[in-house]
């Protein structure tokens, strides 16, 4: 779509797992928020509007914006609250600069664990007269997911174990203070099932997240001076039916719409060529498998070549999700954020123990909902987007 200004990040902060009781979630979301703008070296005055992302239901109260909007500093500034994704929020933020109303945006996003049963306050998103009776959470979607996946793919169990390995190799490097699971196939692949053929050491367990991203027009940057910063080369996303007996669980059609208009935007035609890091959404292994596909990268058919080689590691020839991804670290709602974000440092060098060296271009995938339902994807580059 055209824009009338270029949008660069210019500030992250990902606060996750927080495990502080004694900061209440207005605290932790003034924290991440005043960490952000430290690192945009921007003060709140100059934010022009805001955009958070919260889920209700597991915030346990009603208009969760309302609670948080003065720890964000919302009061008497444009703000706006999308209760779907996070990752829309990230959407909605850019295209508010992008129209040239705005000159920055504070994007802020959080998942609390305090609800006494996040799948029960999962379940609210069903369907009330013929879903929301079953005990149908994101995990059990997930689970379904990955039994037609691997109906259609027999080897992708071992598939799906070498992948959780990888990303808790890779956790471990990006969050070395933090309990990331093991990394041990044998120990992953024996493990409780939980939800068939989900088995407990192949997922993480929810926690307690909150993830801040400051956006600023291309003027804006030019006069502050800004650097470094990850330019918004290309931005889609797309949406799958929500009955999960209408789709092909074992694909992402609504994935390869979105990505197909960000690489479009992003002159992008070859993403191996193209991009240096990925991260991308995988609350389980079979989910990444899917991407991989969706994305470009290589089809099902040579998954297991390409993952043997170690393409995809740390210092292979395409890191994915050299942060772990959700597999590590999953704070449920705001996971998808946390990958833009993460994708975002790549690009400007900030990743930290987990930085991919000469990193110019990076991928973010975020994907929400019941097995996947929506989808986004974005490319960040170290350089402002060529738009004809």
């Amino acid at each position: 779509m055209p824009y009338n200004t270029e949008v660069a990040v210019i500030g992250t902060a990902i606060h996750a797992p927080l495990t502080d009781a004694r900061r209440s979630l207005e605290e932790k979301l003034y924290d991440v928020t005043r960490a952000a703008l430290a690192d945009a070296s921007l003060a709140i005055n100059e934010i022009d509007g805001i955009v958070v992302a919260a889920n209700d239901q597991l915030d346990g109260r009603a208009i969760s914006v309302m609670a948080a909007s003065g720890s964000v500093g919302g009061v008497d500034r444009d703000i706006l609250s999308t209760p779907s994704a996070s990752e829309h929020a990230f959407v909605m933020g850019a295209l508010r600069i992008g129209s040239g109303q705005y000159r920055t945006q504070l994007v802020v996003s959080w998942s609390p664990t305090e609800v006494s049963s996040i799948p029960e306050a999962e379940r609210l998103a069903n369907d009330p007269y013929f879903h929301r009776a079953l005990p149908l959470d994101e995990l059990a979607a997930g689970a379904l997911q990955a039994a037609a996946l691997e109906h259609a793919v027999p080897e992708a169990r071992d598939l799906a174990l070498a992948i959780v390995a990888k990303n808790r190799r890779h956790g471990a490097r990006a969050y070395p203070t933090s309990n990331t699971g093991t990394a041990d196939a044998s120990i992953i692949a024996e493990s409780k099932v939980i939800r068939w053929p989900l088995r407990a050491a192949m997922v993480s367990p929810p926690m307690t997240g909150a993830v801040a991203i400051v956006l600023a027009s291309a003027d804006f940057i030019v006069e502050r001076k800004e650097a470094p910063v990850a330019w918004l080369h290309g931005m889609g996303w797309a949406t799958e039916a929500s009955f999960l007996g209408d789709r092909d669980l074992s694909r992402a059609p609504a994935l390869e719409t979105a990505v197909a208009r960000a690489f479009m935007e992003s002159g992008i035609a070859d993403p191996l060529a193209n991009i240096d890091v990925i991260e991308l959404a995988d609350a389980t292994p079979y989910q990444e498998l899917i991407a991989y596909e969706a994305l470009r990268l290589c089809p099902r058919d040579a998954w297991g070549s390409r993952i043997a080689s170690g393409a995809f590691e740390f210092g292979g020839a395409l890191p994915v999700n050299p942060s772990g991804g959700a597999i590590a670290i999953n704070p449920v709602f705001c996971t998808g954020l946390v990958r833009i974000a993460e994708a975002a440092n790549q690009v400007r060098g900030r990743a930290g123990p987990h930085q991919v060296s000469k990193t110019k271009t990076a991928l973010a995938h975020a994907a929400s909902g019941f097995a996947m339902q929506y989808q986004t994807a974005l490319v960040l580059g170290r350089e402002p987007a060529r738009r004809q």
